[in-house]
């Protein structure tokens, strides 16, 4: 526990450590130095900017006939583009790099132009039937634009955005029934393109690391894709049997192993969890499937009173010595 600033100075003069004259300047430093708002601030700019986009929402539902489809239409279009060229005035010219913040308002209203983006294609499809039931071009619509905003005005809030909204279309274009219908979104004629989709994502952050692209950007690309990879597959382990179910173990498990790698050379906690945590289910579902297999079954109770009482011991030792793993001080 952090010692109080005040106890601190106060146990240094004690010992004559510290003249008391200058203790009295760095306390009153303490005292008198600003605060910064800074992550407060951006906290409230995001959430006015879900709840603006909420809120119109709820106006255009319960006036829609008031209102009048043409003007909904003209306030959504128009809002948008304010919030748009609010932001491409303000916003810095594109590199490659990590560009430097202007201004913060850009950051948001260019994220709640996007929103307002999809609140508008989704009333014109109610209202007018734009789209008819193309639904994947109303997904990949999205997706390419906040694609082209994430990177000229280099926004990863919208290239989330941009990656869900191309995880969307991916599932729409293979199963558009299903993805409407069910809510087993884990299914196997949507978790291959799932895997695909996710190591995709994984190669272009490694991309974009390798060749200094919007190096910043592999955090997301890399967070999401290893994700959307290590559910699918682990999706498809749980369903397959025989050789199928030994690939997608090994592939788990390849992809736990990469993580662990990237974690250890960017001395992320979240990356490291995510391989321990996919590493052990996988590993343990894989054993007891092994023992079933073997029919060994009369193993499995012995095993299991001595096999998780020593991994969970192996956890605890390990987040003891997380960070030695890391290779931090």
């Amino acid at each position: 526990m952090a010692i109080p600033t005040a106890r601190l100075l106060a146990r240094l003069v004690a010992d004559d450590l510290l003249p008391p004259a200058q203790a009295a300047a760095i306390a009153d430093d303490e005292r008198t130095r600003p605060f910064s708002l800074h992550y407060e601030l951006r906290a409230l700019l995001y959430v006015g900017s879900v709840l603006l986009v909420g809120g119109l929402g709820v106006l255009i539902y319960e006036n829609r006939d008031s209102l009048g489809q043409e003007a909904i239409t003209a306030l959504i279009a128009l809002l948008m583009v304010a919030s748009f060229t609010y932001a491409a005035r303000h916003r810095p010219a594109f590199t490659w790099g990590e560009a430097p913040r202007t201004r913060i308002a850009a950051d948001y209203l260019l994220l709640l132009g996007c929103l307002l983006f999809l609140v508008l294609e989704g009333y014109v499809q109610y209202a007018y039937g734009v789209f008819g039931t193309r639904y994947g071009l109303v997904t990949l619509l999205p997706a390419v634009l906040f694609f082209a905003l994430a990177y000229r005005y280099d926004h990863r809030g919208v290239l989330s955005m941009a990656v869900t909204a191309l995880a969307a279309w991916v599932g729409v274009s293979v199963a558009p029934l299903a993805v409407f219908q069910n809510t087993d979104y884990l299914q196997a004629i949507l978790s291959r393109p799932a895997l695909g989709l996710g190591l995709a994502l994984v190669a272009a952050g490694l991309a974009s690391e390798r060749w200094q692209r919007k190096a910043h950007f592999a955090y997301t690309y890399l967070l999401l894709g290893s994700n959307l990879a290590l559910l699918s597959a682990t999706s498809l382990f749980f369903e397959r049997t025989g050789l199928a179910a030994v690939s997608c173990w090994l592939l788990v498990l390849g992809i736990c192993a990469g993580l662990v790698w990237y974690a250890r050379r960017t001395q992320s906690y979240l990356f490291l969890l995510l391989a321990v945590g996919y590493s052990y289910v996988v590993g343990t579902v894989g054993l007891y499937r092994l023992l079933q297999a073997g029919q060994l079954e009369d193993l499995l109770f012995g095993l299991g009173a001595l096999y998780f009482p020593l991994t969970l011991g192996a956890l605890v030792l390990f987040f003891v010595k997380i960070k030695k793993i890391l290779r931090l001080k």
